[in-house]
């Protein structure tokens, strides 16, 4: 479910996506990082391992956090919280390509590939594509479907069998289909991987995109399709204005591995006009890219004029070429204020640190430096405000429901849409650095929440202002609400009745725990827990504490056929197998307790608003 509660170039490198390598780190480096690759001219290694962590957060379309996301990192599982937070901690990756893989019903996954360091950490901003239907065909008769930029999907006749098993399938065929813009700023969050390839040759390779496509068939009843055996698809995608005059007139068609979080090489697209159209056998993730060599680029953020020497966190470095600045990468640095990635060998860059995505005024630093064939370090880098951008300070402290600072916690900040999660102390406190866009004063949302009981505050709106903003004290001590409405039915002995449009607020007990109120029947003290299994979808529903009523039990099959038995009243009844629809953010439940009586029992489908 997604959170309502909350309130809230050429392109010579620039897909290179710094972010996707961002690393914590514990103390301030200044070396060369000699322990990762240079040049990337060799073969992968993909059977080394290194224990890493990861944290990040994952977000929809709309920026919204993505709740119950089910997250994957080596053999670890765990779920977005409803901040669309996660975090793996000490898991064994792949030393040279360790993979994040988010998955999420009714979009594509989500998949970041990192290259780990011992004892080292990776922080991600990922969000999602959904898979939106683009069009429909006869796999009998084949068909296209188009985007409106000019991308196509086109496929001969009788060309699709079933993705399991491999049979010829018969019927009609839904093709969810999303272009990526290799120019947008927001494909560091938006596309697999990290843009290394493997070549023909088993090398692996920095990419340059022009363009990509995610490509998904289903049948009627929602079956996984695939291009039959000895046929092929054709695929059209538009070539971006900005890099239409230096694209080749042919280039390499790469496919994304999600199992090794890498491209690789299949086949060649030709230029046609403004798009590259070329061929495939199978469809996943599709990208036309040249491949070159890269090196390793890390530097550390800190602020001047902090107290304390604090470090930048959470802030965009944009990395381009000198004599080329449509060619560029951006970062975002991790709450170390360190960022690191890949940037073209022997070639003379330009960095610049600037504020949050959303922020139009320029860079409060910037620096030249040129790479050989070998990696590079910046070391710590010291940032000064400038006219058009300041820094703020912030500070403050937190304490739990008795008044006692609040240590196993953390506050989530909202500063122009995204959120930052910063921990507490051993006192309860919290500091961190920000860039405002400008030098006047900056609404920033702050919101402490208790890591072990649940609890959180009210949000807490902060007019930050360049310099110390001292916050004073937050108090962790309430449940987070979700608004939603209920339609169903209460089987009663006596007094059965509808449910229409009956209006809930869904208490976050945990990230997978919410109390609701027993149909309409809260005034009364009927209040129920549903846990949520963020793998299966499952729900399993008990009495809250302090809660009126027997003891409360689900009927997963159907309604009870004694004390009293009871038959469908309602459209809706088939649906209620205590289940949770993430796509629809619905709750479809069937549960009760017994009354003096017989069984008083609910039916409804809770939508989350």
């Amino acid at each position: 479910m997604k959170s309502t509660f909350l309130k809230k170039s050429a392109a010579a490198f620039f897909i290179l996506a710094l972010c996707t390598l961002l690393s914590f780190f514990t103390s301030c480096r200044k070396d060369i990082n000699t322990d990762l690759p240079g040049i990337a001219e060799h073969l992968p290694d993909l059977s080394t391992t290194v224990s890493s962590s990861v944290s990040g957060f994952v977000t929809d379309e709309n920026n919204a956090p993505v709740i119950a996301a089910v997250v994957k990192v080596g053999t670890m599982v765990t779920s977005t919280d409803s901040y669309g937070y996660f975090s793996v901690r000490n898991v064994q990756v792949v030393k040279e390509a360790a993979v994040v893989t988010v998955t999420y019903n009714g979009y594509f996954n989500g998949i970041k590939t990192y290259i780990a360091a011992e004892g080292k950490a990776a922080f991600f901003r990922i969000r999602l594509l959904p898979k939106t239907i683009a069009g429909t065909f006869d796999a009998a008769t084949g068909g296209s479907v188009s985007l409106t930029n000019g991308s196509i999907v086109s496929l001969p006749a009788n060309a699709v069998k079933l993705a399991s098993g491999g049979a010829l399938y018969s019927g009609m065929v839904q093709v969810a289909l999303q272009y990526i813009d290799p120019t947008s700023t927001e494909l560091i969050r938006i596309m697999p991987g990290d843009l290394r390839g493997v070549n023909t040759s088993g090398f692996i390779k920095r990419l340059i995109s022009y363009g990509m496509l995610a490509v998904e068939l289903t049948g009627d009843g929602g079956e996984l399709l695939q291009i039959a055996d000895g046929k092929k698809a054709t695929i059209t995608t538009a070539i971006p204005g900005a890099t239409s005059s230096t694209a080749p007139a042919s280039i390499p068609l790469w496919y994304f591995d999600e199992r090794k979080g890498l491209w690789i090489e299949e086949g060649t697209a030709t230029k046609s006009g403004n798009n590259y159209v070329g061929e495939v056998s199978h469809f996943s993730f599709w990208n036309y890219d040249q491949s070159s060599s890269y090196v390793h680029f890390d530097c550390t953020l800190y602020v001047s004029d902090a107290a304390s020497r604090q470090p930048l966190a959470y802030t965009r470095v944009k990395i381009s070429v000198a004599d080329n600045p449509a060619n560029f990468s951006y970062g975002i640095t991790d709450d170390s204020g360190y960022v690191a990635g890949l940037v073209p060998d022997n070639t003379s860059l330009l960095i610049e640190v600037y504020g949050t995505f959303n922020c139009p005024n320029g860079s409060v630093y910037s620096q030249n430096f040129t790479t050989t064939n070998s990696a590079l370090s910046l070391g710590d880098i010291t940032v000064n405000n400038n006219a058009s951008q300041s820094t703020a300070f912030i500070n403050g402290t937190v304490t739990d429901c008795n008044n006692n600072p609040l240590t196993n916690g953390y506050v989530m900040a909202t500063i122009n849409a995204d959120y930052s999660r910063i921990s507490l102390n051993a006192l309860g406190e919290y500091n961190f650095n920000t860039l405002l866009c400008s030098n006047t004063a900056t609404t920033i949302s702050l919101l402490a929440r208790d890591s072990a009981g649940g609890n959180q505050s009210t949000d807490t709106t902060v007019s930050a202002v360049p310099g110390t903003n001292a916050i004073g004290n937050i108090r962790a001590c309430g449940n987070a609400f979700m608004n939603a409405v209920s339609n169903g039915y209460l089987y009663h002995p006596t007094s059965p009745r509808s449910i229409s449009n009956f209006t809930k607020n869904l208490a976050m007990i945990s990230p997978f725990v919410i109390r609701v109120d027993v149909g309409d029947l809260g005034s009364a003290n009927f209040i129920a827990d549903f846990t949520l299994d963020p793998v299966t979808n499952l729900i399993s529903i008990a009495a809250a504490p302090g809660a009126a009523g027997g003891m409360y039990v689900q009927f997963d099959t159907g309604l009870p056929s004694i004390n009293p038995g009871y038959t469908p009243q309602w459209t809706g009844s088939p649906q209620c197998n205590n289940t949770y629809d993430p796509v629809l953010r619905q709750y479809k439940v069937r549960y009760g307790y017994m009354g003096g009586t017989g069984y008083r029992v609910v039916e409804e489908i809770i939508s989350v608003l």
